[in-house]
């Protein structure tokens, strides 16, 4: 039978859970997701639970001291606002109430992300390529340490062993094991392949890209990346900004880098190629190249070579093509026009999306991983 704690416990949780996904969207929104703590937990602040107060019925009655009280009047003596009668408080020098931070796991935050938005699980396309080994403990052995003994077996053979030789005593039921009743728990050594998935981030940093468009963009991976992870044991990262030109950064460059300057996407999809070409087999990888940007490119010419590259590299060795386009008031979005135009809102190996602002989000995430590709 559970603990009443662990009962609570698990009721607040399931109220916690219920909380964050009715608002999950403002989540997004705002950007109040805290960096992760420790491994793989994550703290989210819920302002919204409030301590339950007792207040006056109907039938108010005075009496233990608490005077006359009106229908709705809180217990403590407070009003309504939270002050006394008369003037307001004074500042003090305590504390302000601080918000309520609860922890969740990957899993269980990759859970409600795919409840709200019903994604599908991922049917990866590369082959099972990462060994590893796993121990199961399976059988039962009579040598091994301490730590693995198997309490409930050396007690039968014990016991058999005392039935067997006459020494025990219905009325005095004592059962002492002696060094061949031992038995310990025998782990067998499991080779297990896990599939792979790398994340490829292209993203234009040129002048036309603002503050604003790269939080979009930090705020929408953050939340991709947390359910690829929850799909795949083993996932890699690879980031590369681009405007004229294209480098790969790491994750802390790519989302706070400024640059200014033209664009010239070619530069970008170049360099994921290298990166396919140089690190990931595609019939061992699961391929994701995602490439944020407003629409703007140097030419049509260039746009030429993006959807040469895309069809002769890109989306061959690739699980799905992802382009989101953050709209910007310097941007002309005239390469979703040229995307959309090759292959459609509806291809199966390359996704659309368009990204307003910060409550477009999550309709851009669903557009994204809403095929469990």
């Amino acid at each position: 039978m559970d603990h009443p704690i662990k009962r609570d416990h698990s009721r607040f949780r399931k109220i916690v859970k219920g909380k964050i996904r009715d608002n999950l969207r403002k989540y997004v929104s705002e950007g109040e997701m805290q960096a992760p703590k420790g491994k793989d937990v994550f703290r989210i602040p819920m302002p919204q639970i409030e301590t339950p107060k007792f207040k006056f019925g109907d039938k108010s009655q005075g009496g233990m001291g608490q005077g006359d009280g009106q229908a709705g009047d809180p217990v403590d003596g407070q009003g309504q606002d939270g002050e006394g009668p008369g003037e307001g408080k004074e500042a003090g020098s305590d504390e302000g109430s601080k918000e309520l931070e609860v922890e969740l796991t990957l899993d269980e935050l990759a859970q409600i992300l795919g409840e709200e938005l019903e994604l599908p699980n991922i049917e990866p396309k590369g082959k099972k390529s990462i060994q590893s080994q796993t121990e199961r403990y399976t059988s039962i052995g009579t040598v091994g340490p301490d730590s693995l003994k198997h309490f409930k077996r050396t007690y039968r053979e014990a016991l058999k062993r005392q039935v067997a030789i006459g020494s025990y005593d219905p009325d005095n039921p004592i059962i002492i094991p002696i060094r061949s009743d031992y038995r310990f728990r025998s782990a067998d050594v499991k080779t297990e392949y896990e599939n792979s998935a790398v994340v490829i981030y292209m993203m234009d940093v040129s002048g036309s890209m603002g503050d604003e468009q790269k939080e979009i963009v930090r705020t929408e991976s953050f939340w991709i990346n947390l359910w690829l992870r929850s799909q795949y044991k083993s996932i890699e990262m690879r980031y590369i900004i681009h405007d004229a030109t294209a480098k790969e950064v790491d994750e802390e460059v790519f989302f706070k880098t400024r640059e200014s300057g033209g664009t010239l996407i070619s530069s970008a999809y170049h360099l994921c190629k290298e990166i396919i070409e140089a690190d990931y087999n595609p019939a061992e990888w699961n391929i994701y190249p995602f490439h944020f940007s407003d629409g703007d490119n140097w030419s049509s010419d260039d746009t030429k070579v993006c959807l040469e590259l895309l069809d002769n590299v890109i989306l061959p060795s690739s699980n799905v093509f992802c382009y989101g386009q953050v709209e910007s008031r310097y941007g002309s979005g005239q390469f979703f026009k040229d995307l959309h135009g090759k292959y459609g809102k509806e291809a199966d190996s390359v996704i659309l999306s368009k990204i307003k602002n910060r409550d477009g989000i999550l309709d851009s995430i669903k557009d994204f991983l809403g095929k469990g590709k």
